[in-house]
């Protein structure tokens, strides 16, 4: 399969100020040249630790969208978010589209990037989804607690983990009150709360997703939520998930029972305080590891992505490993669902 070619073509002076502000996340222009054709963006790079590294990923926005170029340079397989982003639509969660792209760089080979569509206006759009603000939850504050993980003093403000997107001053007042309700009430007026505030069937669809891919980092952080405009009602967007499938963020193995069943963060162990929305959430995953959470349902599509790749990543100027290594990552991923499997159907009959 031959990829897509990307071709960003940043001027002298602007890839001076690309790296001047390599932490800061100001835009330069740019040109994309794409089947022949091209196209005034704006270009900066993304991420957090990966920034540092030799092989970094873009951010560019094209005739008013955003993508994002992950170089993925910490997965072995180069393919657990675009996996993920296959996976979760099978349990009924909306997730960006992604593809696997050769990205250049003034004519320079950059190597295999994975293309993924931004979180925003045209991503709504294109789902007819309505939407009165949108949130994405930046660090790990966006945990829905009123106090700061890493010191237990209350926040200086509960929107300190979220940058906004979309939506006013009205907007940004609701999802406080929203993530206070959480934490204040209890009883009756918590379903109450959660009932008429909080899209429940989304959530528990988002929340069994990073559960059963095992996205550690996917629960306070990595998410974009918005509010549906017909309903009010709040509902999460699934973002980042290469630390995934076996594998931690830095590429690391680690263990399938590395995540929680039940997840993690304030809003999460409310909702599963109630006996109703348990016993919808025990449903949900039970059938997604009878279906689309299973070996045959999964590994045609990894062996797919793989040899998909591998001609292209072959030549990549910063592979880092063997075609065996990478080839291999299919026994990793099939390993990781099998235990996982077992492990969620073990928990779900205690739940």
């Amino acid at each position: 399969m031959t990829l897509p070619v990307r071709n960003l073509l940043i001027s002298e002076t602007e890839s001076h100020e690309l790296e001047r502000n390599l932490w800061n996340d100001r835009y330069v222009p740019a040109v994309m040249r794409t089947n022949g054709q091209n196209v005034s963006v704006k270009v900066r790079y993304r991420g957090g630790h990966t920034r540092g590294y030799p092989k970094r990923s873009y951010e560019v926005v094209r005739e008013g969208q955003s993508f994002h170029y992950n170089a993925e340079f910490d997965d072995p397989s180069m393919i657990r978010n675009a996996l993920s982003f296959h996976f979760l639509p099978t349990i009924g969660v909306p997730s960006p589209r992604t593809k696997h792209v050769l990205l250049y760089r003034n004519g320079e080979p950059l190597g295999v990037y994975l293309e993924i569509e931004g979180v925003e206006r045209k991503f709504f759009q294109r789902r007819k989804i309505g939407y009165s603000s949108l949130f994405y939850a930046i660090n790990n504050n966006a945990d829905f607690g009123l106090r700061v993980p890493e010191t237990n003093r209350n926040k200086s403000s509960l929107l300190s983990g979220y940058e906004r997107r979309s939506g006013g001053a009205a907007e940004k007042s609701r999802l406080v009150s929203f993530i206070r309700g959480v934490n204040e009430k209890s009883g009756k007026p918590l379903r109450y709360h959660l009932r008429t505030k909080l899209d429940t069937p989304n959530y528990l669809r988002w929340l069994a997703g990073a559960v059963l891919t095992g996205n550690y980092d996917g629960f306070e952080q990595n998410y974009a939520i918005y509010r549906h405009a017909k309903t009010g009602k709040f509902r999460m967007i699934p973002w980042d998930y290469e630390g995934t499938w076996g594998r931690n963020c830095y590429g690391r193995a680690v263990d399938s029972d590395l995540v929680d069943v039940k997840g993690y963060n304030y809003l999460t162990e409310k909702v599963l305080e109630i006996p109703a929305m348990r016993s919808r959430y025990r449903t949900i995953l039970g059938n997604a590891i009878k279906g689309p959470f299973t070996e045959q349902a999964l590994m045609p599509t990894v062996y797919g992505m793989l040899e998909g790749i591998w001609p292209a990543l072959r030549e990549d100027p910063y592979r880092r490993w063997s075609r065996s290594e990478f080839m291999g990552e299919a026994d990793v991923i099939r390993q990781y669902i099998r235990e996982r499997r077992s492990i969620v159907s073990s928990a779900v009959q205690k739940m």
